[in-house]
């Protein structure tokens, strides 16, 4: 694969990276390249990020000596740690146990301490340079960190504006006026390698053309001249959508190809509710984990309704368990009227009430998930609940404690994708699959257009009220 711009020769300076144009194979060339007595500073957004490009990295053989790889915001932990007094950080915020008051303070008191000059000698004697992937997700806060960390190392930024989706809470900076004032823009990739791997280069092509369209203001003919990958199902805004969008989700992909369905970002509710009405779908959590938070914080293995809490537990991530008349049962199988011998399910829910055990709650959601007809349409939160309630188990500690363990894991793994997963540009932003189905294109702007529409190599479907699909 050509690599067409050498990181390594930038001292200064931003590359505009599309989506699948070979941002991460730059990266890894130039690391490959790097032969420098100190390693090369590499930061970005998420720990799923890291352990992507790390995994990437290791596949590739490259010395882990040649670089230091985290997250912008783990590195910033790292400075204030090292450097407390001169950061004046509030020693409570490392804490971290109210992320939204202390990644604030981190980030400020990190930027405080560059800005200051304090570390320049530290940073210069530490590293040969700075490479930041990412960077139109870079808060303002964030800017500051590497705007000042870039005054002491030779910095090359790799971002795109037109997938800077982000910024709810911490404003990004301004793309133009900020970023690329600080750091001129040196290059833009051009090659569209994810299509041409696959041999789609043109479809590849259009999507480039699309980009600098929507960058433009403009809209997307979908009864014009566009590529056989892609197709595009016409809604009425009747009643017949909702069918018209099911069966666009379920279009056919063979073999091991997978298929991204992309929902509303604003309603999880109803990416749940697509992926429990498409055969094989699972839905992609949010970093967060919010609901196995949810079911963590109320549950209590000694309540009187613990195991009604585990039975809607089980109906909110399994289709088909019929959590209300389960509950039912249960109420007629403890009473003696029920004129049916009890389910493998309804079974293990009554030996929990009598052990009243975390194992004993881990083997209810077991067995329904057993139960004919059943399936898990949300993994990742059944999976994350069977780890609280072993984690529970074996050390004792309340289900509430042990869902920040389970989350804090899964922040350091990858989203594996399922033969048909659904989320939404936000969540899915990243990944990539043979065939991208857009859903309710009617509430997305223009990058949220864009990063929908390049998560696919092979085909793209599109569910649009008329011919042209254009930005709100």
């Amino acid at each position: 694969m050509p690599v067409e711009i050498d990181l390594l020769a930038i001292n200064r300076g931003t590359i505009t990276a599309p989506a699948g144009c070979g941002k991460t194979h730059l990266i890894v060339d130039a690391l490959i390249r790097h032969d420098g007595p100190k390693p090369v500073l590499v930061l970005t957004h998420t720990n799923a990020g890291v352990a992507a490009l790390r995994a990437r990295l290791d596949r590739e053989s490259v010395p882990a000596s040649r670089y230091r790889l985290y997250t912008i915001d783990g590195w910033a932990i790292r400075l204030v740690k090292t450097f407390p007094k001169r950061s004046e950080i509030d020693p409570t915020a490392l804490l971290l146990h109210d992320r939204k008051r202390d990644y604030p303070l981190i980030r400020e008191a990190a930027w405080r301490l560059l800005g200051g000059r304090h570390v320049d000698d530290v940073l210069n004697a530490t590293y040969d340079r700075l490479i930041v992937d990412e960077y139109q997700d870079c808060s303002q806060r964030q800017h500051g960190i590497v705007f000042h960390a870039g005054s002491a190392l030779r910095t090359v930024l790799l971002g795109d504006p037109m997938q800077a989706i982000f910024g709810f809470g911490d404003p990004l900076p301004n793309w133009t006026t900020e970023v690329c004032q600080h750091f001129p823009v040196v290059g833009q990739l051009n090659i569209p390698h994810r299509w041409v791997r696959v041999g789609e280069e043109a479809f590849g092509r259009w999507l480039l053309d699309m980009r600098r369209l929507l960058e433009a203001g403009g809209s997307i003919d979908l009864a014009g001249s566009i590529p056989a990958n892609v197709r595009w199902v016409p809604l009425t805004g009747d009643a017949s959508d909702h069918p018209a969008r099911l069966a666009a989700a379920r279009c056919n992909a063979p073999g091991d190809e997978k298929v991204l369905i992309i929902a509303d970002s604003t309603k999880p509710s109803a990416q749940q509710a697509y992926a429990s009405q498409i055969p094989g779908a699972v839905t992609v959590e949010n970093v967060d984990l919010t609901d196995l938070t949810a079911f963590a914080n109320g549950f209590d293995v000694r309540s009187a309704n613990a195991v009604e809490h585990l039975v809607t537990f089980a109906g909110s991530v399994m289709v088909n368990v019929g959590a209300n008349d389960m509950i039912t049962r249960l109420a007629s199988l403890r009473a003696g009227r029920a004129r049916r011998a009890a389910s493998n399910a309804e079974a293990a829910a009554l030996r929990f009430e009598s052990e009243r055990t975390y194992a004993a709650a881990g083997d209810v959601l077991a067995a329904i998930n057993e139960e004919g007809g059943v399936r898990s349409h949300r993994p990742a939160i059944l999976r994350g609940a069977y780890n609280v309630l072993k984690i529970c188990g074996q050390s004792g500690v309340l289900p509430s404690e042990a869902a920040i363990t389970v989350r804090e894991q899964s922040r350091l793994i990858g989203r594996p994708l399922a033969k048909r997963t659904v989320g939404s540009t936000l969540l899915l932003k990243g990944l990539e699959a043979e065939t991208c189905v857009m859903l309710e294109t009617e509430k997305m702007n223009a990058n949220h257009l864009y990063v929908a529409m390049t998560r696919g190599a092979k085909q793209l479907i599109i569910c649009n009220h008329g011919s042209l699909l254009s930005p709100r």
